[in-house]
């Protein structure tokens, strides 16, 4: 009796669609967990493997420290000369001599400072250089995954259609767990840059399974909206927890501790697919849309867009603005971690706000007032002179970022069913691609832009790009529909394959 208790109820679970919205929210998070643990370790993690001898994190105390002995050499009380640890090598006695004739004891002081400053100067000066070299390698292995998933897109898209939505979303999970212990063990660049690569092919299987799961599920385009902003708040709340998380765990544990303990969720994650999803083949009724013809339907490259040039700009800062702040701010490793919460809670919130209130107010104008205040927020990040000052930017980019993506996903699978036929694999396949154009151009234009223009004209370009194509989103406000898929606009809760099987018959 309790044996077909435990399996009725099991069976239940299997056919529920919430238990389905659990998992690939699950996905997500731990997907976007990793994605996002790595920005506040690798910088410092790369410096401190050229420099074992000089890390950061010493340089940038011995700075703290430089300073306070500078301020004490300065003081109007000061009637001989301090020793300073910092520069031995520094001759300070025929100045002395001399002064001690000519000049009275204030200038004595300040001359000796300029004097013990003068290496501390060019240290600084060389590593400011070190640093915007290292932004152009850091951007270039953040990009990385967004590569290999962009051409990792194409092949899953259609292969859904063929084996079902199950497959590759388990696959997606075997892949990122191996992907999160290279991660934990890897000591170089070529490791890290492999860890990061193959996240990409991980990160392909699990998004367009996953969103194509929920499109599939939850056929009313209103509930479809919700289930994807929930969806979409579990890749948010990883964005969230993971810099904050991998700066906290680098500089109190260490490197590896982050990744072990993602590793041990994801395998969590796994078993839950096991259980639940029960990975199978499925083969799909209906005829798929050729990937061709959505490609070349101009309403989704609109809403594709929307998604690149949204997600651009936080791509480019993340490689960055954790070695801008340490540049201009001398920021901690858990102050660089922290700059990214303020946009990673107020995505959790655009995201599950905008989920149902997009398909209130039109998709088309949240996605429109989104892009506008994004180009806003990165205006004002570059004018930032401590850590405080870029709260109110952040928040508000990550805000605006939300309502464009949670409006322009379900966005694309409205345009297939009112368009083409209801099969989503493709079609979240593009707006993948579209997610990580943006992840994959952003972090590898970073860094050359910055050493060529500067970090401030980056941003300012980006904003620029983001005011250009907001008005385009106003020819989503009504877009044309075929005719034999006008039942689905006018069906409230009908099924895809119903209405298809209906006309069918009419027809004969």
């Amino acid at each position: 009796m309790g044996g077909g208790d435990w399996s009725g109820w099991l069976q239940r679970c299997r056919q529920s669609r919430r238990l389905v919205l659990v998992i690939v929210a699950i996905a997500l998070l731990l997907d976007n967990m990793l994605l996002t643990t790595v920005v506040p370790i690798i910088p410092e993690f790369l410096y401190d493997i050229k420099h074992p001898n000089a890390t950061l994190s010493e340089h940038l105390e011995g700075s703290v420290s430089h300073q306070t002995t500078v301020v004490t050499t300065t003081s109007p009380t000061a009637t001989t000369t301090p020793k300073c640890t910092c520069a031995p090598n520094i001759s300070v006695a025929s100045p002395l001599e001399f002064l001690h004739v000519t000049t009275p004891s204030m200038n004595l002081s300040e001359i000796t400072a300029a004097n013990l400053t003068s290496p501390d100067t060019k240290e600084k000066e060389q590593r400011h250089r070190e640093l915007l070299e290292e932004t152009v390698a850091v951007g270039m292995m953040f990009a990385s995954k967004a590569f290999v998933q962009l051409l990792a897109n194409p092949i899953v898209g259609p292969l859904t259609h063929k084996i079902g939505y199950s497959i590759p979303m388990f696959t997606g999970f075997i892949i990122m767990f191996l992907s999160t212990l290279i991660f934990a063990f890897g000591r170089s660049y070529g490791i890290l840059f492999l860890a990061r690569a193959l996240q990409g092919i991980g990160s392909s299987c699990s998004s367009v399974s996953g969103m194509g799961m929920l499109a599939e599920r939850y056929q009313d385009d209103k509930e479809r909206g919700n289930a994807m902003g929930i969806a979409l708040g579990g890749l948010a709340l990883g964005v969230l927890i993971g810099p904050p998380f991998g700066g906290v765990m680098y500089e109190f544990v260490g490197k590896s501790a982050p990744f072990l303990i993602l590793s041990a969720l994801a395998l969590g994650d796994g078993l839950l697919q096991l259980l639940m999803l029960q990975p199978s083949v499925v083969y799909t009724e209906a005829e798929p849309p050729s990937l061709k013809s959505l490609i070349t339907d101009p309403y989704i490259i609109l809403a594709a867009g929307a998604i690149t040039f949204a997600n651009m700009g936080i791509a480019m800062l993340e490689p960055s603005l954790p070695i801008w702040m340490m540049d201009t701010m001398g920021a901690s490793r858990w102050k660089q971690g922290a700059t990214f919460l303020p946009a990673s809670i107020s995505y959790l919130i655009g995201t599950n706000l905008f989920g149902p209130l997009g398909h209130k107010m039109g998709r088309w104008l949240a996605s429109l007032i989104g892009l506008v205040v994004i180009g806003i927020c990165l205006m004002c990040i570059p004018l930032a002179r401590s850590i405080d000052h870029l709260i109110v930017p952040n928040a508000g980019l990550g805000f605006a970022i939300g309502m464009v993506d949670s409006s322009m996903m379900p966005e694309l699978g409205y345009l297939v069913d009112i368009r083409h036929s209801a099969v989503y694999g493709s079609v979240y396949a593009i707006g993948d691609v579209a997610f990580c154009l943006g992840f994959a151009i952003g972090p590898a234009l970073s860094g050359t832009l910055v050493n060529s223009i500067g970090f401030e004209w980056m941003l300012f370009g980006i904003a620029l790009l983001n005011f250009a194509y907001a008005p385009l989103m106003y020819f989503l406000r009504a877009p044309p529909t075929k005719e034999e898929k006008k039942s689905l606009i006018i069906g409230e809760k009908s099924s895809v394959r119903y209405v298809t099987y209906q006309n069918e018959e009419e027809d004969q």
